[in-house]
């Protein structure tokens, strides 16, 4: 599959600098969304002009930030609003769907409960799913060929959060562990725009991300407390 197959769309939303993605397949114009949250209405309106068909939506974890739901005494639109109008399934890792369920009330048949290594088709194109608990414990990235959807596992410059309920600071570490091993050209597309860029290769990660940089397990646990 040639890289212009591969539609990648980054957007910016809301007002935690959250990053919703756009991702499918040129040729067939199928397309998944990625942590759709805070304007369904402006992105589905962006997916129509673009002339593209919406067959999915992948979850990296269930915060509201990211799917919708209560955040703060404030409801948050999400994936509730989006399965109003597209009704098409949500992939969620096996042990984060009870979380995506209770965060935003959808039922388990809106669901597709997915296993680290299983592979989704859109189009011509394949995202795999990648387990990487730590921030939360089904918190997962997309890998698609040369490009990582990372979520709040990978930060450009940092890490998501462990000290929320479910997060596990050394499953965070063994995460990363995973994610450092991908080719240096692979593309990180993160969770929130906390960084100088939106975007950056993993060997430049790995050049500038001090968490990536740890070296066995004991310094992670003196750094992370």
């Amino acid at each position: 599959m040639a890289e212009s197959e591969l539609i990648v769309e980054q957007i910016q939303i809301g007002p935690m600098a959250n990053f919703t993605y756009i991702i499918g397949s040129r040729s067939t114009r199928e397309v998944a969304v990625v942590d759709p949250a805070w304007d369904i209405d402006g992105l589905l309106a962006h997916i129509d002009e673009q002339d593209y068909t919406l067959t999915a939506a992948l979850a990296t974890h269930y915060h509201p930030d990211h799917i919708g739901g209560g955040m703060g005494g404030r409801s948050i639109a999400g994936i509730v609003e989006l399965l109003e109008k597209r009704p098409v399934k949500v992939y969620t890792h096996r042990s984060e769907a009870d979380g995506v369920k209770k965060v935003t009330g959808v039922s388990e048949t809106d669901l597709a409960r997915v296993d680290s290594g299983d592979r989704l088709a859109i189009g011509s194109v394949e995202v795999e799913f990648l387990h990487t608990p730590g921030h939360t414990p089904g918190s997962q990235c997309f890998r698609i060929r040369k490009t990582l959807v990372s979520g709040d596992t990978l930060f450009i410059d940092g890490c998501g959060r462990v000290d929320l309920p479910g997060s596990d600071s050394e499953q965070m570490y063994h995460s990363l562990q995973k994610l450092k091993a991908l080719p240096d050209d692979t593309l990180l597309l993160p969770g929130h725009n906390y960084s100088a860029v939106p975007n950056a290769t993993m060997g430049q990660a790995k050049e500038n991300n001090a968490y990536l940089a740890v070296k066995d397990l004991p310094t992670w646990r003196q750094i992370m407390g």
